[in-house]
């Protein structure tokens, strides 16, 4: 396997910097720019590094570059070649981070409040081993193609911090993260997770059983809705992931819906038959959103089966 090797480009601050929190964003042929332009708050305690995961795209490449130099935190682009994937890179970006806290942010998040990382900062000064700021869908824009995707998200992501907290390894996502450094040191992202899906959750698993998790509202929206088609493929790949989690964390996964309905439907006979029946139904735009959106859970549940 070829060894990656990095690209870096910093801007003017970057070199003094003593920052408390570090803001970590890979990104993978996305263009961050929005959210750059949206972190850059004045008197925040904080910098920005950027990952851009090889995504071989040499002109967006040189947007990013232009668009770091020009900020006023602190900031650093780390260009990757080739890519490693979505656990490997934020590990890889935690090591050039240098603040006591580190604050995962996915490049198609976009935060909800004002003074979004100035509210981090008081989290991280708390000196809290790891929270969750929960995400929206408050300034997504509104496409067919993806009103799907909306529905889903909605029903299970888009959850007030009350309700992430009953289950709190349960609701934690890489899009708006906070973790303290020693506590990622200890336990970092498991590389051997392939694709989507699963790792963010899984190491939310690792980490409870040490840290408690806190679940606040400092939101930020999910602008990158997939198309149907696009998010099938998404559970098709996630399939392995969700195997791993099963095998190493059963007594955890057990408990969630998406393992009970997988279990009830693995008895069920000619799945071969039937599971491609329900993803035809959920591609189909004609159909009702709410039964797309139920024809797309069970056939994520049953394509989960074979590792129950």
């Amino acid at each position: 396997m070829t060894a990656a090797t990095e690209t870096l480009t910093d801007n003017a601050a970057w070199a003094d910097a003593t920052p408390r929190l570090s803001v970590l964003i890979p990104t993978y042929r996305d263009d961050p720019s929005a959210l750059l332009k949206a972190l850059d708050e004045r008197g925040a305690d904080a910098e920005i590094v950027l990952l851009d995961d090889g995504g071989g795209d040499a002109a967006l490449t040189r947007r990013m570059a232009a668009r770091i130099e020009k900020l006023k935190l602190p900031a650093r682009l780390v260009v990757l070649s080739p890519n490693e994937g979505r656990a490997k890179g934020r590990n890889r970006l935690a090591r050039h981070a240098r603040g006591r806290h580190l604050l995962f942010l996915d490049s198609d998040m976009l935060p909800d409040p004002i003074g979004f990382l100035t509210r981090w900062s008081a989290v991280a000064a708390d000196d809290v081993p790891v929270a969750f700021g929960g995400f929206t869908l408050d300034q997504t824009p509104r496409r067919p193609e993806h009103e799907l995707h909306r529905a889903m998200a909605l029903k299970s992501d888009c959850t007030p911090a009350p309700e992430r907290a009953k289950e709190p390894e349960k609701h934690v996502f890489t899009s708006n993260l906070l973790v303290r450094r020693d506590v990622f040191d200890t336990i970092g992202f498991d590389e051997g997770f392939a694709g989507w899906g699963w790792e963010d959750v899984e190491w939310a698993m690792r980490v409870a059983r040490q840290y408690p998790i806190l679940h606040i509202d400092n939101s930020a929206t999910h602008l990158g809705l997939d198309t149907a088609a696009v998010l099938a493929a998404k559970y098709e790949q996630s399939a392995a992931n969700f195997a791993r989690v099963v095998a190493s964390h059963h007594e955890v996964v057990s408990a969630y819906p998406s393992y009970k309905v997988a279990k009830s439907l693995k008895s069920v006979p000619l799945r071969g038959t039937w599971r491609p029946m329900l993803k035809a139904f959920a591609l189909n735009e004609a159909a009702p959103t709410p039964l797309r959106a139920l024809a797309l859970r069970l056939y994520r549940a049953a394509l989960y089966s074979d590792a129950v």
